[in-house]
């Protein structure tokens, strides 16, 4: 392996094919609070449904417009070219993340051969591109990808023992712009930055010189922004805090014993790394203790929430990446096996959770673009009868077409009752079905559903003369509420009565 220049182009070239090999859903965010928002901020086309969904987040000012943005001034630049298609305005920022995801590989690179050496640079490189969990997760539009490449780029700049690179101003100001995109992007970097502060002589310096500028000149930024597209001054990071610390209303999404991320998490996302990765922790010189610090005390912080997820701790996957690579690097005999142990165990689960699993969601949308097409639109009504946000939205339809789904907001009022329409829904299908649409007149063209829910509501649908057009193939793994394949039925207009 030569210098970043040819590595850069083969992890461009690589994350390219990443991206496409990735057509999957992983969790809602990824569309809700990045690619809607986005298409609403730019295509408000005067529909009564205002052409996008805005979720309970944005409206109680809990999100900020900060990431969105990014995405909408690349829907913009294609709206200006009039070069906004369906399937550009899907894979553009697919595509712009990816080749960021590039640019943070070879930054890994980087700064191993500038701390380490090019051999050991190298296997952190090889480790980092054979991640199955980086493969399945460097190319969305989440929140957590962008946490986690600022985070890489951050790094680079840390100014550990030993580095010439360290600058104080750009690793602090690359924080301030993922707290900014991400609040919770701050928890890796609390000992990291502590660590900093007790080495650094001109302490008074970096408060006054650094801290203080970047962090006024990023919530500056972040509140001017806000501003603009909420209408109102609103501290996004404050409300995100009153929410996920002091109200705890996480657990509404579920909630998981205390140890997951040490049990599971943490295993799951390092996959057959980690072995590697614990005798890189047993080898690495005493300067590195600092990263494996950095993620004992994240993975200890977000095992204190009751909200649990695979994705939350995916910013400290670099820093384990980092001493895999380190490990590798220092095995005698059996470097060669273990290089190709890692790249062919982390293959399948990458193909699998790429190409496979859960890619009901993505392949459904493409069905209900092809009603974009005909002058039936204006007639159409696509109703999904699912867990709520378990489909894309407008962002991957792009027409003003009639759309519902089941709403889901958490209660914010204290209401010791509240079941949301979801729950409601699903506690009797039928009778929910059979009173909503009390009039055909307000029955949708198309019905969209998991294949759990069909033999519950058949005589509904035989009664209102509703044909399955379509099945799509989901999971493997089906799960309560969610099944093997997605059923689309639209209703019949030719019914003679």
């Amino acid at each position: 392996a030569g210098g970043p220049a040819p590595l850069l182009a083969l992890a461009v070239a690589l994350r390219a094919l990443n991206c496409f090999l990735v057509q999957t859903s992983f969790v809602p965010d990824e569309y809700w609070q990045a690619l809607e928002v986005a298409h609403r901020m730019v295509f408000k086309y005067p529909s009564p449904n205002n052409y996008g969904h805005l979720t309970w987040e944005w409206a109680h000012g809990l999100r900020s417009y900060s990431y969105p943005l990014i995405f909408a001034s690349m829907y913009k630049a294609l709206q200006l070219l009039a070069q906004d298609d369906v399937q550009l305005l899907i894979w553009v920022p697919r595509l712009a993340q990816a080749v960021l995801a590039a640019f943070a590989d070879v930054k890994l690179y980087s700064l191993v051969r500038h701390l380490e050496n090019a051999e050991t640079a190298k296997w952190v490189y090889f480790c980092q591109l054979c991640s199955w969990f980086t493969w399945y997760s460097c190319t969305r539009t989440l929140t957590n990808t962008m946490e986690t490449l600022l985070t890489i780029f951050a790094l680079s700049y840390y100014p550990i023992k030993g580095s010439k690179m360290g600058s104080s101003c750009k690793y602090l100001a690359l924080i301030a712009l993922a707290i900014v995109i991400r609040p919770t992007a701050v928890i890796p970097w609390i000992p990291l930055v502590f660590s900093h502060f007790l080495q650094e002589q001109r302490k008074a310096d970096l408060i006054l010189h650094s801290c203080i500028p970047i962090g006024l000149v990023t919530i500056g930024t972040s509140l001017v922004i806000d501003r603009v597209f909420f209408g109102e001054w609103v501290l996004v990071q404050l409300n995100f805090l009153k929410f996920n610390v002091l109200q705890n209303l996480g657990t509404f999404y579920g909630s998981h014993p205390w140890h997951w991320y040490f049990t599971q998490g943490l295993p799951v996302i390092l996959g057959t790394h980690l072995p590697f990765f614990i005798h890189g922790c047993v080898l690495a010189p005493k300067r590195y203790r600092i990263f494996l610090m950095a993620v004992i005390w994240t993975v200890l912080v977000y095992s204190t929430l009751s909200h649990k997820e695979f994705r939350f701790i995916y910013p400290v996957l670099p820093f384990c990446i980092f001493f895999c690579g380190y490990s590798l690097k220092h095995l005698k005999a059996w470097k060669k096996s273990a290089a190709s142990f890692l790249l062919l165990s982390n293959l399948v689960p990458a193909l699998y959770t790429g190409l496979i699993h859960q890619r009901g969601p993505i392949d459904v949308m493409s069905h209900i673009q092809q009603l974009c097409n005909n002058s039936y639109q204006s007639q159409a009504f696509v109703f999904f009868m699912m867990p709520c946000h378990s489909t894309p939205f407008y962002s991957h339809v792009h027409c003003p077409l009639k759309m519902r789904f089941l709403q889901c907001p958490p209660d914010l009022t204290g209401n010791e009752s509240y079941i949301d329409e979801a729950d409601v829904f699903y506690s009797n299908p039928l009778g929910w079905l059979n009173k909503e649409f009390y009039n055909d007149t307000l029955l949708p063209s198309h019905l969209i559903f998991f294949s759990v829910l069909e033999q519950e509501i058949s005589s509904f649908l035989a009664l209102r003369g509703y044909e399955k057009t379509a099945t799509v193939f989901h999971t493997h793994i089906p799960q309560g509420r969610v099944g093997s394949h997605i059923y689309i039925y639209r209703k019949n207009t030719e019914v003679n009565h």
